[in-house]
């Protein structure tokens, strides 16, 4: 390995088929790296990447609903205490944050912190697949692609909205509607974490002379971080804003006596 790295460093490198502009415009626009889906869509491979995660994510929720939630018992396992701190994370995520209406709200924290958790850790493990081209490209995380990150934006701004309407009614349509620019903020800060993760570690793999124990390193350190840091992010946003604009608005307290108020600034 030392003899490797020494000379990878000393010989000039070659053989790249693209510069690194070329390279890290690919991997925002996905202009020539598209693949074809089922041979009838040129999709994004994010796209890809998404419904793989998703399918993932369905069929081991089946899987513990048939097979291990029946078998829970009174002195928890190891993995029935990781299922029950996790959902009792998002769930007591939702109660503090919106005490009224909750039951909702902790299932979809739940939903989204675990996809945004598995979608981006899906980026470690390295599945190829073969673009229009013909060339080879490594499925990204699902969300390092603008339009996963818009909709599950939009999606969080739908249930925020949601709460708004059970809260107050069609009263609260005008207040939801100056947040929008929550819907931008949740959007491109998923979006702008997890791909400036990936420009990096495109950064590490195109030089030959990074190549070496450094991309393991960037990638794992880095998917972890971002994966952790964008699931609490994203569900305490959704959780803290569903909860402040649920509220009902139109219980306004009644006016103190001059007495009263005397009282409780000399209190």
């Amino acid at each position: 390995m030392a003899v490797l790295l020494i000379a990878s460093i000393a010989v000039p490198g070659s053989g790249q088929i693209e510069t690194i502009q070329e390279t890290m415009r690919d991997a925002v626009l996905h202009e020539s790296d598209k693949n074809n889906l089922f041979g009838i869509f040129a999709v994004n491979p994010g796209y890809i990447s998404s419904v793989v995660v998703t399918v993932i994510l369905l069929v081991a929720a089946l899987l513990i609903r048939i097979f291990v939630i029946p078998k829970f018992q009174y002195l928890p396992g190891r993995f029935q205490l990781v299922l029950e701190e996790l959902v009792g994370l998002f769930d007591g995520l939702a109660r503090s944050n919106s005490p009224r209406r909750n039951r909702f709200l902790g299932a979809y924290a739940f939903a989204a912190g675990v996809y945004i958790f598995f979608g981006t850790l899906f980026e470690l493990l390295g599945l190829q697949a073969i673009s229009l081209n013909g060339h080879s490209v490594t499925l990204p995380a699902p969300l390092s692609d603008v339009n996963g990150a818009i909709m599950l934006g939009v999606l969080s701004y739908c249930v925020i909205f949601s709460g708004v309407l059970a809260g107050n009614g069609l009263r609260g349509i005008g207040s939801a509607l100056k947040e929008v620019s929550l819907l931008l903020s949740m959007s491109f800060r998923l979006f702008g974490a997890l791909l400036s993760g990936l420009l990096v570690t495109e950064l590490v793999y195109y030089y030959t002379s990074l190549s070496y124990v450094l991309p393991v390193l960037v990638a794992v350190l880095f998917t972890l971080l971002y994966a952790l840091i964008q699931s609490y992010v994203l569900t305490m946003l959704t959780t803290l804003f569903y909860g402040e604009m649920s509220q009902p608005k139109g219980n306004k307290p009644k006016r103190r006596s001059r007495q009263q108020s005397n009282l409780a600034q000399d209190a």
